[in-house]
C-alpha cells in the first residue's frame, strides 16, 4: 500500500458507503494507520481512502491522545460561523502547503470501526483535520481551496544547515 500522488485521478473519485464492517475492512483501516504512522517529516496525521486508490467513504486520523481512529461514512451537519486560518499540507501533494480558512468547529457524524453509529462536536485541529479528510472523499484537494480562498502557497525547497525546512513562497 503506498500513497498516491497528485496528480493521479483517483485522488478525484467520489466515494461509496462503506456498506458493514468486516474483517477485511478493519485490515484495511490498520495497514491505513501504519502508512499514515510511517510519514513522520512532515507527521501524517489523516489519510482518506482515495489517497490509497480506494472508493469507500472511510478515513483514519490522529487524535489528541496521538492514536488513530477510524472515520466510516463521516459526514459534517454543521460548521461554526468562526473560522481560522491554519497553514494545511496533504501527503498526496508532498512538499506543498497552503494558508487555508476553515470553520473552527464541526458537528459530525460517522461510524467507528465496531460499527456503531457516532455524532460528535469537534474543534480546532481536530475539526480542521475532519474537514481534510471529508474533502478527500468527495474528491476535493487542499489545493483546490487554495485557489478557491486565493490563499498563499508556499513549497519546501530544501533543508538548511540546522536540518530546518527552506520555505519558498509560490505564486498563484
Amino acid at each position: 500500500m503506498e500513497v498516491v500522488i497528485a496528480p493521479n485521478n483517483k485522488l478525484r473519485v467520489q466515494t461509496k458507503p462503506v456498506k458493514a464492517v468486516t474483517p477485511a475492512l478493519k485490515k484495511l483501516v490498520e495497514e491505513m494507520i501504519k502508512l499514515t504512522e510511517s510519514y513522520t517529516d512532515p507527521q501524517g496525521v489523516g489519510l482518506a481512502s482515495t489517497q490509497i486508490g480506494r472508493d469507500e467513504q472511510l478515513f483514519v486520523a490522529l487524535q489528541k491522545d496521538k492514536n488513530f481512529k477510524a472515520y466510516l461514512n463521516p459526514k459534517i451537519i454543521s460548521y461554526s460561523k468562526k473560522k481560522k486560518l491554519m497553514l494545511e499540507g496533504c501527503l498526496s501533494i508532498p512538499n506543498y502547503w497552503g494558508k487555508i480558512e476553515r470553520p473552527i468547529a464541526v458537528t459530525v457524524s460517522y461510524l467507528d470501526i465496531d460499527g456503531n453509529q457516532i455524532k460528535e462536536r469537534l474543534t480546532g485541529l481536530a475539526a480542521h483535520i475532519f474537514q481534510h479528510e471529508v474533502d478527500h472523499l468527495k474528491g476535493k484537494l487542499f489545493m483546490d481551496i487554495v485557489m478557491e480562498q486565493r490563499a498563499q502557497l508556499y513549497k519546501i525547497v530544501g533543508k538548511d544547515k540546522y536540518g530546518e525546512d527552506i520555505w519558498e513562497a509560490v505564486p498563484l
